[in-house]
């Protein structure tokens, strides 16, 4: 670990070197690429000189231990190794951690679709409620939010909503909700007080830049149309509304969210470029699994994941079994308990995988 640890410091240190040449600092595509590569090994880097630091505080203390007679002396010089001795331990672990392989996509901003499945009115209400959460995560994240395109039902839910996050390392945390979540409650539309069982899908996909999926203007029919509202109802007359197909690929996005064509072509281009890029991930990555199991939320979509049951306020990850009494906090968007505990399960995957 540590000679890893010595190649890193040394590519960090590089790295400082090359963000300060005037060759690099011209060159826009060098200067992103070189400083995205520092920003990711700066944690590292720091809590590896913070270990070395402590080892070093070790060494000296034991060679103290082996020459010093004073009894008071030697008493103190136990006490600060029995502090620095848990301290290597914690940094040891937190390195094995850093250097577990990353995810290339963890850093990026992300696209949210989620729609309404099996349960009609019920599913598209239960979308709306798990827009709400993300959008509540995402604010106490300090993250921002944006509304890309939505479909509507007239009880207030939604039969499909596609919004993106902004924020740093937003698909680190969101990609664990990709796939299916269950509701279980009694619909406000059930007068007999059944409850009753619906679910919405949940697609997470990192934002892809231009560098990372090539789309060329003549693989991408471009159709306009007028915006309407729920059930069809016209809201304006001029062609505002876009919708964009991928020959290549056959991916159709559409937005209509804003008044200007120009906007909502450029809000479609977004999600296009990201289905796209879905796309090629989704079949590398189903080319893996053929050899591999799949890692914790990067499965198939349809797979359930989440059930939420109303009636005894609680909520349930099936991935790792994790049961928590607090939905109603969860709906307020405090998903905190169940991504750290994902985030956990993942770690400990790896950390076992690299042991073999």
């Amino acid at each position: 670990m540590l000679d890893r640890l010595e190649i890193v410091e040394e590519r960090y240190d590089k790295l400082n070197q090359l963000l300060s040449d005037p060759e690099v600092i011209n060159d826009t595509t060098k200067l992103r690429e070189y400083s995205k590569e520092q920003s990711s090994l700066e944690e590292t880097v720091q809590v590896y000189r913070e270990y070395k630091e402590v080892l070093e505080g070790i060494k000296d203390a034991k060679a103290m231990l082996e020459e010093e007679k004073d009894a008071e002396m030697r008493e103190m010089v136990k006490a600060e190794l029995s502090e620095l001795t848990p301290q290597a331990e914690e940094y040891a672990e937190r390195l094995r951690i850093l250097l577990l392989p990353k995810d290339p996509n963890d850093d990026k901003n992300v696209i949210i679709e989620v729609r309404g499945a099996a349960g009609g009115d019920e599913a598209a209400l239960f979308a709306g409620d798990l827009y709400k959460m993300y959008s509540r995560f995402a604010e106490m994240q300090g993250w921002k939010s944006e509304v890309i395109e939505y479909s509507s039902t007239e009880l207030g839910g939604f039969k499909e909503i596609i919004f993106m996050i902004n924020g740093a390392g937003a698909y680190s945390k969101m990609k664990y909700e990709n796939g299916a979540h269950r509701v279980q409650r009694v619909p406000s539309t059930e007068s007999g007080g059944r409850i009753h069982t619906s679910t919405a899908t949940v697609a997470v996909l990192p934002e892809a830049e231009e560098v990372e999926v090539e789309i060329h203007d003549k693989d991408v029919r471009v159709d306009t149309f007028t915006s309407s509202g729920p059930g069809g109802q016209s809201v304006n007359t001029t062609m505002s509304a876009v919708r964009l197909t991928h020959t290549p690929t056959g991916v159709v996005v559409s937005c209509q969210d804003e008044k200007s064509q120009i906007k909502n072509k450029e809000k479609a281009m977004k999600v296009l470029r990201a289905r796209v890029y879905d796309k090629f991930q989704q079949e590398a990555q189903k080319e893996y699994d053929d050899n591999r199991k799949s890692a914790v939320g990067t499965g198939d979509r349809s797979e359930r994941i989440r059930t939420y049951n109303f009636p005894q306020n609680r909520v349930t990850d099936h991935r790792i079994n994790l049961t928590i009494q607090k939905l109603d906090q969860i709906l307020q968007g405090k998903l905190d308990e169940f991504i750290d505990a994902l985030i956990t399960e993942e770690q400990t995957r790896l950390m076992a995988e690299a042991g073999e």
